[in-house]
This record gives C-alpha cells, sequence and structure tokens, in this order.
C-alpha cells in the first residue's frame, strides 16, 4: 500500500480518485502540530531549539496515520506546493519517525492544479523535502514566536490595556495610523472650477476654463468665490470658436493573470470580499480542481495553459480578439516565486464553477484570465481647445470612445480611489465652430485627505514595501481586527485608540521592529534562507542579538516613565491647539474652580491610558484617550453623573476591565450596567434607563407570557417564553412597541427554525449527502459545532467556525454519527468506605483521576 497524505479531506477525496486501489489518501486536516504558547518553546540559549507539540484535537487523526504508515510500502506527502506545505510535509515525517511508524520509501510530491493530469504526472517524479524550505519556516516560526512572547509580556507591563504584538501585524497597524494621522493634519484648500455647457449639433458636452486673462489655470489658482465669479462673467460674456482639435489613439493591454495579492485587491473592490474570505473560497475552488494554487506571486501561465486559453479565445470571438502572438509576463514584485504559476482555471472550457460567492470568485479568476491572453483595446481620445477672441480666454474639452473593445469585452481591472476619467462622448466639430453656450457653472470644491484604507489599498501598500507576503495578508488583518486595534466602517480601516497607543509605544520604544525598511528586510532575508544562500539561525540570532536587549532595557523602566515618554510623543494629537489661544494642557475644571497649577498629562490607569490633571486627587477631571481636546470625562475615570430621585443614591459612571459602566449605589448591593458604545450623548437620564433593565414591553397576544427587552452580552434583544429576537440599536430597547416587538419575534423563530433556536448559524453549507439535512456552522455553549439537524460534531479547536467548509462538515458529522449515540456520564458508584484507623483522623475521599 501507498500512503498518500494532503492537508484536506476534500483534496483527499479529489486525489483519491485518481488515483489507483493501491493507494490510500489521508487528510492531516492542516498543521499538526506546533510550537506551545508557552515560554521556553524556543530556546535561544541552546542553539534556538524548538519544542513542538501534537495538537490535541489532532491526536485520533494523526493515530489513524500512523497506524496506516505502518502498513505502508511508501509514504507520499502531497500537501501544498510552498513553505507551510513543505513545513506540514516535514511535521508529519518528524512525528512518523519518532513513533517508528515511518516507511522506507519517503516521497514527497507538489503539483500546482488537483487534476488528474496534474496528479498522475506529479506522481511521476517524486523528490526529497526542501529543507532550505522548511529551514524558511523555521525561521519566519521563531522570529514571530521570539517577537510576541518576548514583546507582550513588556506591553502587559508597561502599556496598561494593550494585549499582544505581532512582527508583521505591528507594521501593518502602523500604516493604518499613520494614515489617520494624515487625515489628522490635513488642511484642505478652497478651490473653485468654472465650467461652459456647451451644445453642437444638438449634442451637449462640457468644456473647462483652463486659461483666465492669459494666466494658465491649475488646481488651486481659483482659490476664493470672487475670482471664480469673475472668471464665470469672462466666460459668460465671450464668445468661444473651436481653434484645435487633436486626436490621439490610445491602446491599453490586459493585466496579467492573478497573483494571490491582486486576486484579494479585485475580490476587494468588486465584489466586496474580505481577503479572508476571498482565500476561504479560493482553496475550495483549488481544493474542487476548478483552479490552479492560489497561493502565488508569480503572473505566468504554463504553455498547455496559454493554448488553451487561446483556443477559448478563438471560440468565443473572432479572429481580431486574439493577438498573433501569446502574452507572457513578469512581476514586479520583490522576491516573487516565478516557479509558480498565476491563479487561473484549470480548464478553460469551464466557464462556472461552484456556486453563491464561489462562482463569484470564479467568474473572476477565469475572466481576467481569459482576458490576459486577448487583443489590447483600442481607443480614441479626442481634445478640443476653444479661445475668445482675444485669446486670453481658453475652454478644453476631452472625450474618449472606444474604436474596438479588445480584452474589455470579458474584462476591466477595478481600481482603489480613482479619479474622475473625462471619457464622455464628444460631438462632431471642425476648427472655426461656435458650440451654443447653454449655460456656464462656477462650482466650489475642496481638496481631499488621503483615503483611509480599504483591505485591497492596505494589501497593495503591504506589497508595494515588501512586508509580510501574499499568502500571510489574509491572516495579518484579521488579526489586527479581532484584537479591537482597528475597526472597519464603509469598508474603510479605522484605528482605535488602543492600536493608536500601541502603534506610538512601538515607534517611541522599538522604533526598529516597525520601521518599513527593516520589516521588508527581514523578509528578504528569510527568502535567501529559503533559497538556501543562508543559515536560518544565523538570521535568529542577529535578530535576538539586539532585540533581546531592547525589551529588557523598555521592562528596566517604571510605567510612568514610560507613559511620560508616550506624553510628550502623542502631544501634538492629545493636546491640539485651543481656538482660544489657551495652554492645551490647561485643565478647563481647575479654571472653573479658581485652582491653580491645572495641568493635563497623560496618565496610566489600570485598564488604558487616559488624560487627567496634576491637581489629582483635587481635581477629578479625566478624559478618554480617544477624545482629545475634550473639555470633560465622558468615560475615562470615575464620575458622578448624578441622583436616583428614587433612592437619592450617587449613580456614577466609570470604567471596568470590559469598559465603561454605570453604577447604582455602592458594595454588594450596587446596581451595574455597561455602557453601550452606540449612545453618543450619555447623561443621567440615560444611566437610569439601562440600570432600570430589563424593560418589560408588554404582554405577548398570543401567549399573554410577558415580552421582556434588554441588553445582553451580543447587543440589544428580546425575549419571550425562551425565544429570542435581534434589536438594531440601544434606542429600540426603550422605543419598541408591542406590534413591532411580536413582528420581530415572529422572524426570529422562522429564521431559526422553532422555539429552542437562540443561536444565528455563523455560515450555512448545501445538503447533507445522506440525510438531507442542511448543514449549518453553529455557535454553541462549549465551542462551535457542525449539524445537520440530526447529528452535531465539534469543530475541531484550530479550525475557525467561518473556514469550515462542506466537506469537512460532513466529515466531522460522518465520524461523529459513526461512533452512535454520545453515552451519558452516570454517576460512579462509590467505593466502599474504609474503617478509619483508631485515634485518626479518616482520610479525605480521593478525587478520581484522569486515568480512572
Amino acid at each position: 500500500m501507498q500512503l498518500v497524505i494532503v492537508e484536506s479531506p476534500a483534496k483527499a477525496k479529489t486525489i483519491e480518485k485518481y488515483l489507483g486501489k493501491d493507494f490510500k489518501v489521508l487528510a492531516s486536516y492542516g498543521h499538526v502540530r506546533d510550537l506551545p504558547p508557552k515560554d521556553g518553546s524556543v530556546r535561544p540559549d541552546e542553539d534556538f531549539a524548538m519544542d513542538w507539540e501534537l495538537y490535541r484535537d489532532k491526536q485520533s487523526r494523526f493515530k489513524e496515520i500512523a497506524d496506516n504508515a505502518k502498513k505502508a510500502d511508501r509514504l507520499i506527502l502531497a500537501t501544498d506546493p510552498d513553505r507551510e506545505g513543505e513545513a506540514i510535509s516535514w511535521h508529519v515525517r518528524e512525528l512518523l519517525a519518532k513513533r517508528k511508524a515511518l516507511p522506507k520509501e519517503v516521497d514527497r510530491v507538489t503539483f500546482n492544479a488537483i487534476t488528474k493530469q496534474a496528479v498522475t504526472d506529479a506522481m511521476k517524479t517524486p523528490r526529497e523535502l526542501d529543507q532550505p524550505l522548511i529551514d524558511a519556516y523555521l525561521a519566519r516560526r521563531a522570529l514571530d514566536y521570539l517577537y510576541g512572547f518576548t514583546l507582550s509580556p513588556v506591553l502587559w507591563r508597561r502599556l496598561p490595556g494593550a494585549k499582544s504584538a505581532g512582527r508583521v501585524q505591528s507594521v501593518a497597524l502602523r500604516i493604518i495610523v499613520d494614515r489617520e494621522i494624515e487625515i489628522e493634519h490635513f488642511k484642505a484648500d478652497e478651490y473653485w472650477s468654472v465650467i461652459a455647457k456647451l451644445e453642437q449639433d444638438g449634442t451637449q458636452f462640457d468644456a473647462r476654463l483652463v486659461k483666465f486673462d492669459g494666466q494658465k489655470l491649475d488646481k488651486l489658482t481659483l482659490g476664493n468665490e470672487g475670482s471664480a465669479k469673475a472668471a464665470k462673467k469672462a466666460v459668460e460674456d465671450a464668445r468661444f470658436t473651436v481653434e484645435d482639435i487633436e486626436t490621439k489613439p490610445l491602446k491599453r493591454n490586459p493585466a496579467p493573470p492573478f497573483t494571490t495579492s491582486t486576486l484579494q485587491q479585485e475580490a476587494a473592490r468588486k465584489l466586496g470580499f474580505s481577503a479572508s474570505h476571498t482565500m476561504r473560497l479560493a482553496q475550495s475552488l483549488y481544493e474542487a480542481g476548478a483552479i490552479t494554487y492560489m497561493r502565488t506571486d508569480g503572473v505566468q501561465m504554463d504553455g498547455s495553459a496559454i493554448n488553451a486559453c487561446r483556443k477559448a479565445i478563438a471560440d468565443r470571438y473572432d479572429a481580431y480578439y486574439l493577438p498573433d502572438k501569446p502574452r507572457f509576463y513578469s512581476t514586479k514584485a520583490k522576491n516573487a516565486q516565478e516557479a509558480h504559476e498565476a491563479i487561473r482555471p484549470t480548464d478553460f472550457s469551464r466557464d462556472r464553477a461552484g456556486s453563491g460567492d464561489e462562482g463569484k470568485l470564479y467568474d473572476l479568476i477565469f475572466k481576467r484570465a481569459m482576458a490576459s491572453q486577448m487583443a489590447a483595446a483600442q481607443l480614441e481620445r479626442t481634445t478640443i481647445t476653444l479661445r475668445d477672441g482675444t485669446g486670453k480666454h481658453e475652454l478644453r474639452a476631452t472625450g474618449q470612445v472606444v474604436k474596438f473593445p479588445g480584452y474589455f469585452a470579458v474584462y476591466q481591472e477595478g481600481f482603489d480611489d480613482k479619479d474622475d476619467d473625462e471619457d464622455g462622448l464628444l460631438p462632431v466639430v471642425n476648427k472655426g465652430n461656435a458650440p451654443a453656450k447653454k449655460a456656464v457653472e462656477a462650482n466650489q470644491h475642496f481638496t481631499q485627505p488621503p483615503p483611509r484604507y480599504s483591505e485591497a489599498s492596505l494589501v497593495k501598500k503591504l506589497e508595494e514595501l515588501g512586508i509580510g507576503r501574499p499568502s500571510t495578508y489574509a491572516s495579518t488583518i484579521q488579526t489586527i481586527r479581532d484584537r479591537n486595534y482597528v475597526r472597519m466602517e464603509k469598508n474603510r480601516f479605522f484605528a482605535e485608540e488602543s492600536g493608536r497607543l500601541l502603534t506610538a509605544f512601538l515607534e517611541r520604544f522599538f522604533p526598529q521592529y516597525v520601521a518599513f525598511d527593516y520589516t521588508a528586510g527581514l523578509e528578504e532575508e528569510l527568502d535567501t534562507v529559503s533559497d538556501g544562500r543562508e543559515d536560518w539561525k544565523q538570521l535568529l540570532e542577529a535578530f535576538w542579538r539586539d532585540f533581546k536587549p531592547k525589551t529588557e532595557e523598555v521592562m528596566d523602566k517604571k510605567p510612568s516613565e514610560v507613559t511620560e515618554v508616550l506624553d510628550d510623543f502623542l502631544a501634538d494629537y492629545l493636546f491640539p491647539e485651543r481656538a482660544d489661544g489657551k495652554d492645551p494642557r490647561h485643565c478647563p475644571l481647575c479654571e472653573t474652580e479658581g485652582r491653580e497649577g491645572g495641568r493635563l498629562a497623560l496618565r496610566g490607569g489600570r485598564y488604558g491610558a487616559f488624560v487627567a490633571c496634576a491637581n489629582y486627587p483635587e481635581c477629578k477631571f479625566t478624559r478618554q484617550f480617544a477624545k482629545p481636546g475634550s473639555e470633560g470625562d465622558d468615560g475615562g475615570q470615575d464620575a458622578v453623573l448624578g441622583e436616583d430621585p428614587e433612592t437619592g443614591l450617587p449613580v456614577e459612571r466609570k470604567t471596568g476591565r470590559f469598559g465603561p459602566y454605570v453604577q447604582l449605589g455602592e458594595g454588594k448591593d450596587a446596581k451595574r450596567a455597561s455602557i453601550p458604545k452606540d449612545l453618543d450623548d450619555f447623561d443621567l437620564e440615560w444611566a437610569l434607563k439601562l440600570l432600570g433593565l430589563p424593560r418589560i414591553v408588554g404582554a405577548h397576544p398570543e401567549t399573554g407570557e410577558e415580552i421582556e427587552a434588554n441588553i445582553g452580552r451580543y447587543g440589544p434583544y428580546l425575549r419571550h417564553d425562551g425565544k429570542y429576537g435581534k434589536l438594531t440599536s440601544t434606542r429600540e430597547v426603550f422605543e419598541v412597541g408591542m406590534n413591532r416587538a411580536v413582528a420581530i419575534l415572529s422572524e426570529a423563530a422562522n429564521r431559526k427554525g422553532g422555539a429552542r433556536g437562540k443561536a444565528e448559524p455563523i455560515k450555512t453549507l448545501g445538503a447533507h449527502p445522506t440525510s438531507g439535512g442542511e448543514i449549518k456552522v453553529m455557535p454553541g455553549r462549549y465551542g462551535p459545532y457542525v449539524t445537520d439537524g440530526t447529528t452535531n460534531a465539534t469543530i475541531p479547536k484550530d479550525v475557525k467556525p467561518e473556514d469550515v467548509t462542506e466537506e469537512q462538515a460532513i466529515a466531522l458529522i460522518d465520524a461523529r454519527a459513526a461512533k452512535g449515540p454520545a453515552k451519558k456520564k452516570g454517576r460512579k458508584k462509590a467505593a466502599p468506605k474504609k474503617k478509619a484507623a483508631p485515634k485518626k483522623k479518616a482520610a479525605p475521599k480521593k478525587k478520581a483521576s484522569a486515568k480512572d
């Protein structure tokens, strides 16, 4: 028997169809082991020795692999053709050797597409494991571990509220924060444009004033309304004739097929997909054999694929759409692995694959690859220049037309923050024509700050800087979102308070390690390791030699010293210039109450940074870190909002470990309520409302049971007789009426399939092939699970519930069903009591050990 190891059950299922009966294909379900998340897993003092631990939930799966390996004559490691795939194969081999289950013959095979031809060809050309590629993986894994496990404790002790930092994530976060600072420092300039609405032979078109009173106009020349009105009047009073017509042919060539990075960018622009969602879909398409491997920075297609693509173009379009010679592309990306093909369909006769979002992504990949081998688009750009009789004023109209669509017939590339194109149609005019003037407009504009990053533009920026690798961008972005260092609004990244503070801390105390050129240089070194040109331990030694002393130096500082440095570093942000000209650090409360020396400064609290007065405790003024320049605290530290009119007890606003909250009374009997983020103007009235929850909406007209409105861990909700319904906002908790409440509960019950349903599915997949039930990924009390309505199966801890594929879900459900119904845990029969020895205290009963 020949045992083949791949990552996923879907891939295993597909490959097993292509191989004979002598082959058995098993899935490792991704990585089988990792560094234990504790100190000492990487030991620099022992030549960077590394401890590895088999994932707890992979014990039974790997036992199956080991049992089959003992019976196999040959082991074929067929994981993905990249660094991570090589690492998984290495881990499997090492573990099998440790268990003395390694067959005599061990081979490594790779294929770029899961097709019968690609798989069978790969089996004929095996190789050994690529040690330099494994070394590069070890170096990267050790670097990330040492960075995170050495720096994170420094953050916890010297930067209250910080969670952790990562080598690449910290730099990606800095890019977002830097853009936020650019936007804050941006000062808008006013400018005006003058547009003449003209008409020639029934066709209207616009012409812009480009020369006024003999002066060529730049974007900001007309900087106020007065100058704009003068220019407008001059255009209105003058008669313009066509002085020049310039027509230029333009040619646009298609973009190359997708790489990992460009696929993530284009899927974000055109389909609104996140980078992580795009990669999950691409993984499914790859495992189904629909596309080539989706982690690549190569832009070239295989020769046979180019021929197949050209044939597909010839079959669909006439000869004009097919260039005489094939197109060949080369990448401009740093350290690109040209050996890897671009992402393309495995079969160009198949224009559809998958359904839903998978189908949309495949369509994008198919069209981009098809267009890459098509003829250029032929355009014509026309510029019409009109002048008045004096020659002092000049108008210009620009437009373009598509003379031959070429690859436009299939695909056009999207752009981030695209400028307005002057591509409108223009009428046919001749020199000397005087188009009719219908109207003249003077329009006010303001220069705009640079846009915040979208996922697409952030990926593009990371790639341009050479930071990280395209295959890691999705996880990098997800990490900074999961840690709440950034938030997304309208598909744009906004830096959160914690992200801004962390970036300031790293820029001030660890500037080298968030520097773009340093991080990019480290990536280049890792690539030299993968090429076999550098020793991986020497790379780690050079990193650790500088990094460890730096962390110790910062750890030796007192928290107050760190805060003082950050106060100075962030002064422009925390204390912006005041409109009244007073000192930005001047305490408004001390001024009101007549105290001297009231000066504001950054302070570190148990739950994060805030701004406070130097006169504390006499002065109670505090301000949130995230609200520079505000005149009072609305959440930084303790503040009394007023008294409860019913009890006379004080109502206080406080900040705790999990955010701001209000408290009524003191001690054990105090009542508390968290303050939701969607309340802008928080005051005593709102505090009393929150403390009064739950609110009884009324009795349900059908059951007579009360409907309750409240705020829980997952937001505002309604509850009635064990049924739940979501509300859209905190305000709705206090405003929702009976009719609306009944409707929400009814919709929730229909959506969740009955009275007992309390949770929305994380993800819905297809029907189970045996039971026919709809497969859902659900959140559970003891962790996420998959279900077909009959059988529930726990999702392994190392698999994100959002990443679960239909094939994985079916495998988990089938495996759970095969074990039969779960046995109920009965109470163990008590062991007979031993007679106590005389004059001695009876020994306490032993608890049953885990081995019993």
